[in-house]
């Protein structure tokens, strides 16, 4: 019986017309692989099926080429000059990128569908370095009064809307942890929440005493209003009773950090990098920070020091008598 090598794996993955597609083939495969073995969420899931089509299709445009084992290091050179200086994307952008092909490479060379690693001597780009965009002190008593006015309301969205900014400013959760909390993710006292997080890592996160507050005065509305589904588990809803979007999600942020006079950036991830500065601030400890915003490495929670340091120039600034 003859050895069956990738190019004969190939033969059995086809395009939906009938013509083999050996590309689209393993690109499914790969995407099974990180959802199913990986634990991948959906939106990492999509993201890297955009990424990697994307330059599959770039490459047959300008290499003419259908045999995806054929790709080389100078083809990824050449993808990442176009994406860059063609598309004008940042180099943070590119990084991503790049990661999902390198992951969807090196699941190549472990089917062995490709021998060599073309990203041996491809690195990420150097990005420049940025700091986070926070809430600044002097508009947080706004921010503030300005859900405080909000959650006591009878109206279910509007206190919704004043638990969504809450719960991204006092437990400095992502939009796609907050927007999957289900009522049954709290402890039976409401002390806590569980939040899934990347890779469906969970963690416990505690809910100050002004969160549970608007908390319990939300979920009395959705009783009395009748707003949830009896199948639906979502915390947040809209006001047909379905789990809210994640885009719904984020203009409800937008527009509250608007109304209240923010500059800049206004985004539910302001409000996750202002709470890790103002626990930073306040003399938290680095590790303990790092739990509760679930980053996997200290160095991504390290970033709110350089917040902390400017802080502290600019008051060597305003008093230093010899500056």
């Amino acid at each position: 019986m003859r050895e069956r090598t990738p190019k004969h794996i190939f033969s059995y993955l086809c395009y939906r017309d009938g013509s083999q597609t050996p590309r689209l083939g393993m690109i499914n495969e790969f995407l099974r692989y990180i959802e199913s073995e990986r634990r991948y969420s959906l939106l990492t899931v999509r993201n890297y099926r955009r990424d990697i089509e994307s330059f599959d299709l770039w490459r047959r445009e300008n290499r003419c080429d259908n045999d995806i084992s054929n790709v080389s290091a100078d083809d990824i050179r050449a993808w990442i000059v176009h994406r860059t200086d063609v598309c004008k994307i940042s180099a943070a952008s590119m990084n991503r990128e790049l990661a999902s092909l390198r992951s969807f490479f090196r699941f190549l060379r472990k089917k062995e569908v490709i021998q060599t690693d073309v990203f041996t001597h491809i690195g990420s780009l150097k990005k420049p370095k940025h700091l986070p965009s926070i809430v600044p002190e002097s508009r947080i008593p706004q921010m503030l009064e300005y859900t405080a006015g909000k959650a006591v309301t009878s109206d279910f969205e509007q206190v919704r809307d004043a638990l969504i900014v809450l719960m991204f400013y006092k437990c400095g959760i992502r939009l796609a942890e907050l927007v999957g909390i289900n009522t049954d993710d709290f402890s039976a006292d409401l002390s806590t929440v569980k939040i899934r997080g990347k890779g469906d890592k969970e963690r416990l996160v505690p809910l100050v005493g002004s969160v549970q507050s608007v908390l319990k005065n939300y979920l009395d509305a959705i009783k009395r209003q009748k707003i949830c589904k009896s199948e639906e588990k979502a915390l947040f809803l809209t006001g047909d009773g379905r789990r809210i979007s994640r885009i719904r999600t984020y203009r409800t942020v937008r527009s509250a950090l608007q109304d209240v006079g923010i500059q800049g950036k206004k985004s539910p991830h302001v409000l996750r990098h202002t709470f890790a500065t103002q626990l930073l601030n306040a003399g938290a400890d680095m590790r303990d920070i790092q739990e509760l915003m679930g980053h996997s490495s200290l160095s991504s929670t390290q970033v709110y020091t350089h917040n902390s340091i400017r802080k502290l120039q600019e008051a060597y600034a305003k008093a230093h008598p010899r500056r």
